[in-house]
């Protein structure tokens, strides 16, 4: 009899789910193959633990694996006596031992100090602690010299664009991060300086990252939950313990505990004030009090121990660097690398300045990408920007008011660039003052950007390379910074200057704010990018300002880094469906045996969960909320009318979701209105079933409504609430039990296809799906044949077809995944529009919900169990639904 394989011992603290198991499996095997792969896993089927539990097994799996492979390495020759053999398999054992239990044990003595020093607080509550100097604000304006904000010389012929390197900067760092490097403790690439202490090896490690600090608390919550066995079991205590040794990283915003830095408003503001505060030849009393002195190496190496005794999360690891006085943003750098599993927001992965700038290597090591339903447009967005035509306007305004001041001091290098720079402000903005008075968006072919003041003629790789070693952003900003405090000492509202004066009354330069060139800095560099990632456009942004917009179309390109260095890549998702875009979109140069998706169902059982189309209209006729057709008054009156009936038999809470927020004022503008006859409006009729709660467009409030919600449920009124698809009800918000034994979705939330963004999205899917067209061959001799021209323009508009309804299931599926949250949990979900009862609507539908909905007779012979899309049909399935539950 064949062997049956042992199952795996995935370490689950509880008993794991039949999904769960599957999940880890594939999980498991994806890591070992070094393969992507996409797995979908609803909410409330246990994935964060699911991830944790499969990946950690392999990890410690494969940290054995490499142990015994190690030691059982052969010593000495063959011909060398067994007893020499065995006596140097021993010594080898032992060392490798020892240096992997000098780390065990200095973790070991941290966690036990910090047992003592928490139960020492909890018995004296008043035990004054340790309080970090606060350095009240300075100002960078104390030298009444304007020689400060001069440009530092620079060379315009040297071949790289820049002042001459020293000979020990070939590694291309910087001397102020080298500085800074030798202050943590780390070793300078290339350097032939020994440390006192040997270097930690680069560990096997899993990157787990997801959208927010807040979730990744979660999972870190989920992380204490799990206990692993040790990576090489021995027969006495030598030091070696199972538990994780965990990383949280962040940005400076989330990790920086300097008060006169933390304090700014804006990320890049952070950014900028920290290096300034690290810059060479900065007094000791202005530099930032918490890095370390050069020759302090203890200070680094007790933070990364104490980092890496207890599992942290962000706040913690902030917490850590107050308590000992040390800035965590940098020290926790020297923990990376020992570390098994690193957590952090995956914007700082996506982003290679950001991988560089945390000093993160991806080199054979695991990334898991959690809630990646939204990872191609995070991407995109990462890499896209906008510029504003009074930003541009302000720009050139403050570089002429510099210029005036600093003219006739420029010479060689600085001369050349910042005439440049002055230049190129001046065509954007001529540009896209021009394109504004068209009145229409559209897409720029960057040759129309670069049409005047013989732009055309500037190396822009140069001048990137200029703007950013010679700080100009940064000199402009401080200088009229300067200025401006000048001007409100004395009271004075403009300045006169060589005949030019700069009004700082209107638009003031804030000390927080991002440098105005900074901005503009990264949309030239995205002109940079090749024609075929992204486009150009002319639009109005919501704020009602002319714009230049870059978006990119290709996210592949910048996702290609990650996944050609990393061992294996896992996107995971409790709603991933459709998952074609991933493979076609963003993994389109892997073979099909490098990629394993799987869409897990739900934990649920069957009868907990009903689904259905809605689809004829109570005064006859469809419900069709297409584009043309969806300001129908006697359409919208019937489905606030349907939306009624359901709630007269869908108890608690009933959340309901709209195609976007100005469909929404329209529809309750529409319901609100009176009738001549005193007939109550469908907004009353509403309102006496359910309180009614509305999603605002508003950045605040959503707190309160959500309170009040609640209460309405828990004091037996119920409540009613109308949300937006891909507003802030539909994503990270639970309505699990009461809060949600119903969710609507009205119609479906289609872009805008005739905006400028969307076209050039189609028309890019289009174009590349034309270039793939797979060849029909015409004999068996292996030639390729003629091209069908005309079915090869089908495949491409079926490509960009799908690419779109697609962006739209995306949404409605995580939008509709707000309500089933855990195992006991029960509720229906209605789709109110025709095309919901297509198969191929429904086909982008995840499975878990495929699976419960009820067929539609489209005209046919209609079969046992169909439905025929009216609303009594619907009402009267939820009825039976809920009948008997509590």
């Amino acid at each position: 009899m064949a062997a049956v394989d042992k199952p795996r011992d995935f370490h689950h603290p509880h008993t794991p789910y039949a999904v769960q198991i599957e999940f880890m499996n594939i999980l498991y095997s994806a890591i070992e193959d070094g393969c992507v792969a996409i797995l979908e896993s609803p909410t409330g089927t246990g994935k964060s633990l699911s991830l944790l539990c499969g990946a950690l097994t392999w990890l410690r799996n494969h940290q054995s694996k490499t142990i015994e492979e190690q030691l059982a390495e052969s010593e000495g020759e063959d011909d060398e006596p067994e007893w020499v053999k065995a006596h140097a398999r021993e010594e080898k054992r032992r060392r490798l031992l020892r240096e992997r239990t000098e780390l065990e044990q200095r973790l070991k003595r941290v966690r036990e100090r910090e047992k003592r020093e928490k139960k020492a607080a909890e018995m004296a509550a008043n035990v004054d602690r340790r309080k970090i100097r606060r350095v009240n604000v300075e100002t960078t304006t104390e030298n009444d010299d304007d020689e400060q904000w001069e440009l530092d010389d620079y060379l315009s012929d040297d071949e790289d664009g820049g002042r001459p390197k020293p000979s020990n900067e070939g590694d291309g760092l910087s001397a102020d991060v080298k500085e800074l490097m030798t202050k943590l403790g780390m070793t300078i690439p290339g350097s032939k300086k020994e440390e006192e202490e040997e270097e930690l090896p680069d560990q096997t490690k899993i990157y787990f990252c997801s959208r927010t600090h807040s979730q990744i608390s979660q999972f870190i919550n989920e992380l204490r939950k799990i206990d692993l066995p040790p990576p090489l079991q021995t027969d006495i205590d030598e030091g070696l313990c199972s538990d994780v040794k965990q990383l949280s990283l962040g940005s400076r915003r989330n990790l920086c505990i300097n008060p006169r830095v933390s304090k700014l408003s804006s990320t890049m503001a952070i950014n900028e004030r920290c290096l300034e505060l690290q810059k060479s030849g900065t007094p000791d009393e202005k530099r930032c009090q918490f890095l370390p002195k050069h020759d302090d190496k203890i200070r680094p190496r007790e933070f990364r121990d104490h980092a890496l005794a207890t599992i942290r999360d962000i706040e913690d690891l902030a917490d850590l660097g107050t308590k000992m006085g040390i800035c965590p943003y940098y020290a926790s750098r020297a923990a990376i690398k020992p570390s098994e599993i690193v957590t952090l927001p995956y914007q700082l992965l996506l982003q290679s300045s950001a991988r560089e700038a945390l000093g993160i290597s991806l080199k054979d090591h695991v990334v898991i990408i959690d809630e990646a339903h939204n990872l191609m447009d995070t991407i995109s967005s990462i890499y896209s920007v906008t510029v504003t035509l009074p930003q541009l306007q302000r720009c050139n305004e403050q570089l002429d008011f510099y210029l005036t001041k600093y003219r006739n001091r420029l010479k060689g290098g600085n001369k050349v660039y910042v005439m440049q720079t002055h230049r190129l402000l001046r065509s954007l903005t001529l540009t896209l003052e021009n394109l504004s008075k068209q009145q229409k968006e559209r897409e720029v072919p960057s040759g129309d950007i670069l049409a005047h003041h013989g732009v055309d003629q500037i190396n822009f790789n140069k001048l990137q390379k200029y703007l950013t070693e010679s700080k100009l952003a940064r000199k402009l900003e401080g200088y009229l910074l300067s200025q401006q405090e000048e001007e409100q000492k004395s009271k004075v509202q403009s300045r006169r200057g060589n005949g030019r004066v700069l009004d700082t009354s209107t638009n003031p330069t804030s000390p927080d704010a991002v440098p105005l060139l900074t901005h503009i800095q990264s949309f030239l560099t995205a002109l940079t990018n090749p024609s075929s990632e992204g486009k150009i456009f002319c639009s109005v942004t919501d704020s009602k300002e002319w714009c230049l917009k870059y978006m990119l179309l290709d996210p592949a390109h910048h996702f290609r880094t990650i996944v050609n260095e990393a061992r294996a890549v896992i996107l995971a998702g409790g709603t991933m469906q459709p998952m074609e875009d991933y493979t076609t979109h963003l993994f389109p140069y892997l073979p099909p045996d490098k990629i394993r998706t799987l869409s897990c169902g739900h934990v649920i059982p069957s009868e907990n969960l009903l689904a259905s189309p809605l689809v004829k209209r109570p005064s006859g006729g469809d419900f069709d909320f297409t584009f043309s057709c969806r300001n129908d008054p006697s359409m919208i009156d019937d489905l606030g009318m349907s939306i009624a009936n359901l709630c007269n038999f869908i108890p608690h809470g009933v959340v309901c979701f709209f195609p976007s927020y100005s469909y929404l004022d329209l529809v309750v503008e529409r319901w609100q209105k009176k009738t001549k006859d005193g007939v109550p409006t469908v907004w009353e009729r509403l309102g006496a079933k359910k309180c009614i709660f509305r999603e605002s467009n508003e950045k605040s409030g959503v707190e309160e409504i959500l309170r009040d919600y609640k209460i309405a449920i828990d004091t037996g009124k119920g409540g009613l609430l109308l949300g937006v698809v891909g507003g802030k009800m539909s994503e990270g918000i639970n309505f699990n039990d009461n809060l949600g034994r119903g969710v609507i979705m009205v119609g479906l939330p289609f872009p805008n296809p005739n905006s400028p963004e969307w076209k050039a999205k189609k028309e890019h899917v289009e174009s590349m799906a034309y270039d793939t067209y797979p060849l029909r061959k015409l004999s068996t001799s292996g030639e390729p044949g003629i091209v069908d021209e005309v079915a090869r323009k089908a495949y491409a508009k079926a490509a960009a077809q799908a690419f779109y309804e697609n962006a739209c299931m995306r949404a409605v599926n995580q939008s509709v995944g707000r309500a089933i949250r855990h195992i006991n949990d029960y509720a229906v979900i209605v789709l109110i529009d025709r095309r919901y009862a297509t198969n191929r609507i429904q086909a982008k539908l995840p499975g878990w919900i495929k699976s419960s909905m009820i067929p539609v007779n489209s005209g046919g012979v209609k079969q046992p169990g169909m439905s025929e899309g009216r609303v009594v049909d619907v009402v009267s399935r939820c009825a039976k639904f809920f009948r008997g539950r509590k």
